[in-house]
């Protein structure tokens, strides 16, 4: 008789949905499953900044117990929040079909803030006191833990002003209709996946994602043949490698969530295309790479574009952020 698959989940109405599908296609396969809800430390502490917390793991670090403590058999996390190196017995058992990568502004204001968002009409002056762009110019509010998201937003509107936002989704959105806030900023697909997306909302083409953003993955123990083989009958090989390439470039920047750095690949006719970058803290300082190269030639990807950056002038950078941690 097969076992019944236990699946670790945070408790968050987005965790559940995504441990939810995960037992869904469990179930499609022949498995049966059951969820198994777990608290996590950043669930516990909703005041301090993620960046105060040792964030890397944070998320994550409870589920990883319950699985080595066999409490669980496979934990469902989103894979930007888990860190690029594994706990000693765990493994990656399957890597979800990716969503949307993108960060998405929530806003009150149409007038104000979306031809901000949209970041291509407007750089400097308003040129009409007619126009819809003439209170660009305003230092306005955004919301956000990301310390990503805090230095992509600054290094294209320094005069800005960003605030700390925690929770799950729907605390944060409660948060920003409550505040003076002009708008926050969160991932896509964590408010399309339990409908939660706004009308008055817009995705920022311009800002890069974080490494492996909108992609959810399954762990298990390394000696559970069992759940290994179960879960990995839908993991998604396109989506493994361009999130793992991107998971690469953050490890060989020694990157975490306390640090700006973003990447995103992408295949499109058998070749990968990269992107990637690191800035300071406070934003006003960038570093970029792109590349591209055949599919076949991609597996050191990430680390070989972490090193081009580096080398041109990402260390600076990466040494500015240590400093001053």
């Amino acid at each position: 008789m097969n076992k019944v698959i236990r699946i670790g989940t945070r408790e968050s109405q987005l965790a559940v949905w995504q441990a939810t599908q995960v037992k869904d296609l469990l179930s499609q396969h022949g498995f049966a499953a059951e969820l198994v809800y777990i608290k996590s430390e950043g669930d516990i502490d909703l005041k301090t900044p993620l960046y105060e917390m040792g964030v890397q793991g944070i998320f994550t670090r409870s589920l990883d117990i319950a699985l080595l403590n066999n409490r669980i058999d496979i934990a469902v996390h989103s894979l930007k929040d888990v860190p690029t190196q594994l706990p000693k017995g765990i493994v990656t058992a399957a890597v979800l079909k990716r969503a949307s990568y993108k960060d998405l502004l929530v806003y009150k204001s149409e007038k104000q803030v979306v031809p901000i968002a949209i970041g291509s009409e407007w750089e400097g002056e308003a040129s009409s006191q007619d126009s819809p762009l003439a209170t660009s110019h305003l230092p306005l509010t955004i919301a956000t833990s990301s310390i990503r998201r805090k230095a992509q937003w600054l290094n294209r509107y320094p005069n800005h002003i960003i605030e700390n936002l925690r929770g799950n989704v729907n605390t944060r959105l409660q948060k920003l209709a409550d505040s003076h806030w002009n708008g926050a900023i969160f991932a896509a697909a964590g408010l399309e996946r339990i409908g939660l997306r706004p009308a008055h909302s817009i995705e920022l083409d311009w800002m890069l994602p974080a490494p492996a953003q909108g992609a959810i993955v399954v762990a298990c123990r390394k000696d559970d043949q069992y759940a290994f083989e179960a879960c990995h009958l839908f993991n998604d090989a396109h989506t493994a490698l361009c999130t793992g390439i991107e998971r690469d470039f953050l490890r060989a920047l020694l990157g975490g969530c306390s640090t700006p750095i973003s990447a995103l690949a992408s295949i499109a006719d058998d070749t990968v295309h990269f992107e990637g970058n690191i800035l300071s803290l406070d934003g006003k300082e960038k570093a970029s790479i792109e590349k591209t190269v055949a599919i076949n030639n991609s597996n050191n990807l990430g680390v070989i574009a972490a090193k081009e950056l580096l080398q041109n002038g990402g260390q600076v950078i990466a040494d500015q952020i240590q400093h001053a941690k």
